[in-house]
């Protein structure tokens, strides 16, 4: 009858630890993934805030900057066609005609100013920038009428004078027009993206302390819940030894340990035969 009282209450023993350790394994599992769900915001976070910069910096470099270089590549045309007409000008010994060097570099000029006016008209990105394209393709078509109208020794020195220079000079502003507006875009979107890394510095200030605090409150928590509830087990086992009736010692502090061995006299006293066992 004795060996029929401590085997049951070996048996209650071990079905409430097996409950314990359930629920263990169980907290166990939240824990970790209560970290890796940290983990994961802090990542998720980063990489979203370091697109988005990435990507308004490309919107900057892919839009305002080629609007930039179609400008400064206009006015080098531009100034290709103004040296060419006034080499027929000033250069008496071809007797106003262009010489084949300089009508070379006329039509090569020509060629680089209507490449980017083309590429400038599919690239209108800031406001009143359409207008400044349409009042550039208005200045360019007379500009070229000119050109070609020295261009063949038809026109004088008071053409040039009269005519030439002065829509020369507003075909330069044009495209200054368009280079201005520009470059105010890509101060202005670069300012925007200076407050967007202060604010992505800011927040990632604010969620990384509070991911830390909650780090070290899960760190400060979960170690204490798991020594308290094998502290609890080990405390359970004495007494469960205690009212059997059976003297148990140990010299060591280690609560698994102690719950180990009270498991082990527990068999050896009522003859039950050990078997191996896997702990998780």
């Amino acid at each position: 009858m004795y060996k029929n009282v401590e085997l049951q209450l070996v048996t209650k023993f071990n079905i409430h630890g097996q409950e314990e350790n359930m629920i263990l394994k169980t907290k166990l599992s939240w824990g970790l993934g209560f970290l890796f769900l940290i983990i994961f915001t802090l990542a998720l976070f980063c990489s979203y805030y370091v697109g988005r910069l990435g990507q308004e910096a490309d919107n900057i470099l892919k839009d305002n900057y080629n609007s930039i270089v179609y400008s400064r590549n206009m006015l080098a045309g531009l100034d290709d066609m103004r040296s060419s007409i006034s080499n027929v000008i000033y250069d008496t010994s071809h007797a106003g005609k262009m010489s084949d060097y300089y009508l070379k570099l006329f039509e090569s000029g020509r060629n680089l100013f209507e490449t980017n006016l083309k590429a400038q008209n599919n690239n209108i990105t800031e406001l009143h920038e359409k207008e400044y394209v349409e009042r550039l393709n208005n200045d360019f078509e007379i500009f070229l009428k000119l050109c070609l109208q020295m261009k063949d020794g038809s026109g004088g020195s008071s053409v040039y004078l009269s005519d030439f220079l002065p829509a020369w000079e507003k075909l330069k502003q044009s495209i200054a027009s368009i280079y201005d507006v520009n470059m105010q875009a890509v101060v202005r979107k670069t300012e925007l993206t200076k407050r967007d890394a202060a604010r992505f510095t800011t927040s990632m200030a604010i969620i990384g302390s509070l991911c830390l605090l909650l780090a070290i409150g899960y760190f400060w928590y979960f170690p204490l819940y798991i020594s308290t509830t094998i502290s609890y087990l080990s405390e359970r086992m004495r007494n469960l030894l205690k009212s059997s009736g059976i003297i148990f010692e140990t010299n060591t502090n280690d609560e698994a340990q102690i719950i180990l061995q009270a498991i082990n006299v527990l068999e050896n006293k009522l003859g039950v035969k050990k078997e191996n066992r896997k702990y998780e």
